[in-house]
């Protein structure tokens, strides 16, 4: 027998104690010397010390309930607690669970209030809090009555076997429901305010000492994590019995020792709430230190100068060298008039007018209050360095002091060699959506196995993915590109999209089919922006006679990640039966993916990325021969060829989708010997190889060729997979996978041609197009389930790619659409890039010069203009 049972049972009662009284006693200290800081230095009382008040006394709630709990059995095994105790526990336990959301509740809206104080310029730091604060108390007070009615009716709860008239969920599931809205929260405090701190002209100690201070919120999510471990051993028997169709778990609760499983996982949420206490205090305990041990905070030469300013080493912070896109030469930054600092101000004033101290004094150090009179006037200005979509010029931003005044080069007039760094860093985000939808493909036939789910559901979660594409542009895509431009985009896509993993993991627990199939959405919706950006990223970024070559080689490197994500999944994970821990496993990984996303969208803020405005567009598309502009009837010929376009991708997707699927099928019905992993990676290779051939190939064939060819390919194979059987029949279906690879650039860049400043919109109508495979693959499975024949259900596919070769014939046989999308070496492409070139850029901008003739325009060549001979010689 356990010892722990019949011996020393005690144990883990005691653990709960000690550490509960010890993280009280902590959070009191801190909250008491906050409450001195605020009332003896700064002589304010705000509405975030109030909240800290409430979530300190909710937290010692907390603390109160778990100890009594313990009194009377929590920690111990359920049969070394005496049946007459049982209730009382369970009382003392129900009090300790109603109070843990309030107390994150209280303790979040603290921070979020505190962040509000010190910031009213920057709007979207402003809504961004304002939103985070809904979500909190929002999310909270759900979780907080879905808690108090675990049970229905209430009293249930107290019962130790739910009676048969009575509906329970059990606590722990309930807890690591939580777990996504606890996490994204705790995301978004540690974040927000990073933009902010770091893009302060502050010296290096200051600086430092600011941004580890607003961190501390990393020991927060460390200890959720230890907690969702508890939570997680604790609900793994329920996980097992649910595949093992063992019936309702929830009147066995004494099988599930839930007395002594739930003791840590109470512990440790007792640690996250005193801990977030004692790490939101931190940086109201600044005024504290600032008074008593000023030089912790102060440089050895940060003292202030006879005159009463600051001084400070102009070298500090230099955020132009940090926003500096490497390939692209340094443009000289305008000299500082003399008597200005190099220093940012916030929006609030230094001090009060009751002589009080402002939120600014929480982030510098004493001596700030000593700033000169004409300094204090200034105002900061309101700048994003990815923000350069405005009604004006965009490539002379007035930033003070930050980054270059001139600005940076658009994307649109960077060379090849210029645009390796932006065109690599974005081909990352590339590989890892494609890791990631590899990924989702077989963890989602998992879920299925274990979930048992039929047919028709195992096609909703297919559809749900793509119903993610068809609105994630349009409602958030479209307004960030537009307003924030291309690096804003991934990082919120990359945001949703770890929420969207996060999910996974309730979904998991509760095996639930309809969490699944929002997890499957909030993941496709937040890819969905990232593509919307990437894409015309990738193929603007350079010179525009290779945007198709850029994009299929970034889309290829996409489509490795999708060979190399299936074969990690199945040796990493799916090695066991198909049984509870094997999922578990995938929910691990699952949250490893979400907090390493997260790291990804932050880190991408500071990436130094180009970006380009409508105006910078609509120049860029200019072409000497005006074929953007001719015109079909009365309608523009670029909206006939997107209109197309759009179409073309809808139903490329979809017979894409409908092969993919139907592969499995395929091959069990063609040959069943065959290791189904194994075909898929080779298929998927094939796939991965075309994209990097026709890279190669668009270099000396046009893309417009290249597409018909394609469709073609495509078409005629997946008609003899249909034909044959056996060996052939899967070759047939592999060459389906090769020639479809390209399809997807080709289409969505000669979309692109000509758009002008509509670019940005025309990229979110071809990335909601990606929901084509909603429709044709949902179809495609019917009819194989209906028939028992997977061979013929591919004629969707034909009809698919049928439709899709529309667009193709289009642009080959109308001579305006072949005009509109055949490459052409423009007034920005440097001598050499096309092989066969002897042309100088120099002679090539004069060239485009004397073809547009417009007064007061500033176009590409009034930048040629301004060049110096030298730097044309060079590139030439």
């Amino acid at each position: 027998m356990d010892n722990t049972r019949h011996g020393d049972f005690t144990q883990r009662t005691e653990t709960v104690l000690a550490v509960t009284i010890s993280m009280v006693v902590l959070s009191t200290i801190f909250v008491f010397f906050r409450l001195v800081s605020r009332a003896a230095i700064v002589k304010k009382f705000l509405w975030d010390d109030a909240f800290i008040v409430v979530a300190w006394l909710l937290g010692c709630g907390l603390a109160i309930a778990i100890c009594y709990s313990c009194a009377w059995g929590l920690g111990r095994h359920e049969d070394n607690v005496p049946d007459d105790w049982d209730k009382t526990q369970r009382k003392a336990n129900f009090a300790f669970t109603v109070l843990y959301q309030p107390a994150l509740m209280a303790l979040k809206t603290s921070i979020i209030a505190f962040y509000l104080s010190f910031s009213t310029t920057h709007r979207v730091f402003k809504w961004a809090c304002i939103a985070t604060l809904a979500v909190v108390n929002a999310g909270g007070l759900a979780l907080t009555l879905v808690t108090i009615f675990q049970c229905r009716p209430v009293s249930a709860t107290f019962e130790s076997i739910t009676p048969d008239h009575a509906k329970c969920t059990n606590i722990v599931i309930i807890f690591l429901s939580s777990t996504p809205l606890n996490l994204i929260t705790d995301f978004a405090i540690l974040f927000l305010p990073m933009p902010i701190l770091t893009s302060m002209r502050l010296p290096r100690k200051q600086k430092i000492i600011l941004i580890i201070t607003f961190s501390f919120g990393i020991f927060t999510m460390a200890v959720d994590v230890v907690r969702i471990a508890y939570l997680q051993s604790a609900s793994q028997t329920r996980l097992m019995e649910i595949q093992n169709q063992s019936g309702d778990a929830s009147k066995r609760t004494e099988e599930t020792d839930a007395s002594y499983y739930a003791a840590l996982s109470f512990m440790w949420s007792v640690v996250e709430v005193h801990v977030g206490i004692m790490c939101a205090n931190v940086p109201g305990l600044k005024p504290l230190v600032a008074r008593f041990l000023p030089n912790m905070l102060r440089d050895a030469n940060d003292a202030p100068s006879k005159s009463g300013s600051l001084s400070m080493p102009i070298g500090t912070v230099d955020m132009a060298a940090a926003h500096r896109i490497p390939s692209v030469s340094d443009v000289p930054s305008p000299t500082v008039p003399p008597g200005v600092r190099h220093r940012d101000f916030g929006s609030q004033s230094i001090s009060g007018e009751d002589g009080s101290t402002g939120m600014m004094d929480f982030l510098t150090t004493p001596d700030m209050a000593e700033l000169p009179a004409n300094m204090q006037k200034l105002e900061r200005t309101q700048t994003a360095l990815t923000n350069t979509s405005r009604a004006t010029r965009p490539d002379t931003p007035n930033f003070y002091d930050f980054v270059n005044m001139k600005g940076k080069k658009s994307l649109v007039h960077m060379t090849n060699r210029e645009s390796i760094f932006p065109i690599g860093m974005v081909t990352v985000l590339f590989f890892i959506w494609g890791f990631e939808y590899g990924l989702l493909d077989v963890l989602n036939q998992q879920f299925q196995k274990v979930a048992r789910m039929t047919p028709g559901q195992s096609t909703g979660i297919h559809s749900a993915y793509f119903a993610g594409y068809a609105v994630g542009p349009v409602l958030v895509g479209r307004p960030v590109l537009q307003n924030w431009g291309f690096k804003a985009c991934y990082s919120v896509g990359l945001g949703i999209f770890a929420c969207g993993t996060l999910i996974y993991w309730p979904a998991a627990v509760l095996t639930s089919f309809s969490g699944f199939l929002i997890t499957n959405f909030i993941v496709a919706f937040g890819l969905s922006i990232l593509e919307v950006a990437a894409n015309p990223f990738i193929a603007l970024c350079g010179p525009m006679e290779y945007a198709e070559v850029r994009l299929n080689i970034s889309q290829g490197v996409q489509a490795v990640g999708s060979v190399v994500a299936p074969l990690i999944a199945d040796r990493a994970f799916f090695q066991k039966s198909f049984h509870a821990p094997s999922l578990i496993d995938t929910q691990w990984a699952y949250l490893g993916i979400s907090l390493a996303t997260v790291l990804l969208a932050m880190g991408y803020y500071y990436v130094p990325l180009p970006e380009a405005t409508d105006q910078e567009l609509e120049e860029a598309s200019e072409r000497m021969d005006g074929a953007h502009k001719a015109k079909i009837g009365s309608f523009n010929i670029i909206w006939i060829t997107l209109g197309l376009g759009v179409f073309s991708q809808f139903c490329y997707v979809g017979g894409q989708e409908v092969s993919s699927t139907l592969y499995d099928n395929y091959l069990a019905a063609v040959r069943p010997d065959y290791v189904v992993s194994n075909w898929m990676a080779i298929a998927h290779t094939a796939f991965a190889v075309s994209r990097f051939l026709a890279a190669g190939l668009g270099i000396w064939v046009k893309p417009r060729i290249l597409l018909l060819a394609f469709f073609i390919g495509a078409i005629l194979f997946e008609a003899l997979a249909m034909k044959y059987s056996g060996s052939t029949g899967v070759a047939m279906m592999v060459m389906v996978f090769f020639m479809e690879g390209p399809i997807f650039s080709l289409i969505f860049a000669q979309s692109l041609r000509g758009m002008g400043k509509h670019t940005k919109i025309a990229s979110v109508f071809m990335t909601s197009a990606i929901s084509g495979g909603a429709v044709f693959a949902p179809i495609s499975s019917h009819l194989a389930n209906q028939t028992g024949r997977p061979k013929y259900a591919l004629v969707m596919a034909i009809a698919a790619f049928a439709g899709g070769a529309v667009f193709a014939l289009f642009l080959n046989v109308i001579p305006k659409a072949r005009a509109q999308v055949d490459p052409q070496t423009d007034a920005t492409t440097p001598p050499g890039s096309r092989p066969g070139s002897t042309d100088s850029r120099a002679s090539r901008a004069m060239s485009f010069l004397n073809m547009r003739k417009k007064a007061g325009e500033h176009t590409v060549e009034s930048e040629w203009r301004e060049r110096k001979p030298e730097e044309l010689r060079d590139h030439g």
